[in-house]
């Protein structure tokens, strides 16, 4: 209101002295005849029907399109909604719309763009809240991943997490929202893939997304990386929607590969049960991840790949993965079986192999090398790292694309050394 006054204040004519005083400065002396002229401190462009008889009146319209702004004319509703946004004298005002064909309806649109105007601070609001909720199953979706078939990790076995913990009502109430919210349609922002070729999801899809990509039988932590680039390439890898689907022919090839790492544990177990072996059981899912991984590097001109690794799954490594001849690792069980060559003298879990092979995806060849590994584990760090260097050396590989290392453990990760 205070501004309203001021705009008042600033259009209203001046008084009979200080218009004579105005004129006599303006015209020569000899001039005895006065006429009053209207002058105004405001441009011609301020709104014309504000003056100093009209501000009652305009405080009273004001002071009832506070109590109800459909109450008052669509124009004066414009005019407050303006004026009280903080807009210029001559700016606030907007003249009706001449009577013409086609007045009608954008007058219909212009009233329903004034009643369909909607709350732009809990929009917005609405919209960062999403955006943290995003944000927060990026940061701790891991924690309500479901990585304990068995449900033992938990001390109080009669008390389970709920997969859907970030999702309840509660939490999404944390984020200033509700319910009522779930329907509704948010923009994506452009830390997240979930929306694919879409840009704006409901935020029950959203949700159902999120869930789908974090809180399912994979834990991702990510977000502790400082590299905006590898964050954003975690992100589309595991958010991209379907891109955890494969094809019935991708799903053969690793359900051979998981069956062919089983068998060999299994057979090891009944054949020599008493035998230090260092076995992969329940953790059989190594091998067909690290062929996977080794498939891909070859497509992308991998022609070298050096692995170093601890002591358990290495012989279902050499066995499946490296393919070492099965008679060489049957012989350091069996005394009965004579190896065909003198060997290191180390026991079987210590060793390596070297060997060069066609991959079947591919059709390419790739030399895979897994170094020898003593009782000291650590050891083996420096040693792939320098024959990963030495070999991109010699093949002349000076970025680093020909020639990569691996070093997988026993709990499926793999890191990669250089």
């Amino acid at each position: 209101m205070f501004h309203l006054r001021t705009c008042a204040a600033k259009l209203r004519p001046l008084t009979a002295s200080q218009t004579v005083k105005t004129f006599s400065q303006n015209r020569p002396a000899a001039a005895r005849t006065f006429q009053q002229i209207r002058c105004y401190s405001a441009p011609v462009a301020a709104e014309p029907f504000l003056s100093g008889t009209s501000s009652n009146y305009v405080e009273e319209m004001y002071c009832a399109w506070l109590e109800n702004p459909k109450s008052v004319h669509k124009s004066w509703d414009i005019f407050f909604r303006n004026t009280n946004a903080g807009a210029p004298p001559g700016t606030a005002y907007q003249s009706p719309l001449p009577l013409s064909r086609g007045s009608f309806a954008a007058v219909a649109h212009a009233q329903s763009l004034v009643e369909a105007q909607p709350n732009v601070d809990k929009l917005v609001e609405d919209h960062l809240a999403v955006q943290s909720l995003i944000r927060a199953y990026q940061i701790r979706g891991h924690h309500v991943a479901q990585l304990d078939p068995l449900g033992i990790l938990d001390a109080d076995l009669d008390s389970s997490v709920p997969a859907d913990i970030i999702s309840s009502t509660d939490k999404l109430g944390f984020y200033g929202l509700d319910e009522s919210d779930l329907d509704k349609v948010f923009h994506l922002p452009t830390t997240t893939f979930i929306g694919g070729q879409e840009s704006a999801l409901p935020l029950r899809e959203i949700i159902r997304r999120l869930e789908m990509a974090y809180c399912q039988h994979i834990g991702v932590e990510f977000m502790f990386i400082n590299d905006l680039e590898q964050c954003q390439w975690i992100r589309q890898k595991f958010e991209t929607p379907g891109i955890m689907q494969f094809t019935n022919e991708e799903k053969r090839t690793l359900l051979a590969r998981l069956v062919r790492s089983t068998r060999f544990e299994d057979f090891l177990q009944r054949k020599w049960s008493s035998e230090k072996r260092f076995g992969l059981e329940g953790c059989e899912v190594l091998i067909p991840a690290l062929k996977t991984i080794i498939d891909k590097s070859s497509e992308n001109g991998v022609d070298y790949v050096i692995m170093g690794m601890p002591h358990r799954g290495r012989l279902n490594v050499l066995a499946n993965v490296i393919r070492k001849e099965l008679e060489q690792i049957f012989c350091q069980f069996d005394s009965k079986l004579e190896a065909a060559d003198e060997g290191s003298g180390d026991v079987k879990y210590h060793l390596g192999m070297y060997h060069r092979r066609i991959n079947r995806v591919t059709d390419r060849n790739i030399t895979l090398s897994l170094v020898a590994n003593p009782s000291h584990l650590e050891a083996a760090d420096p040693v792939v790292m320098g024959k990963t260097k030495a070999e991109q050396f010699y093949c002349g590989d000076t970025e680093g694309k020909k020639v990569r290392s691996l070093w997988p453990t026993s709990s499926t990760e793999l890191q990669s050394l250089i």
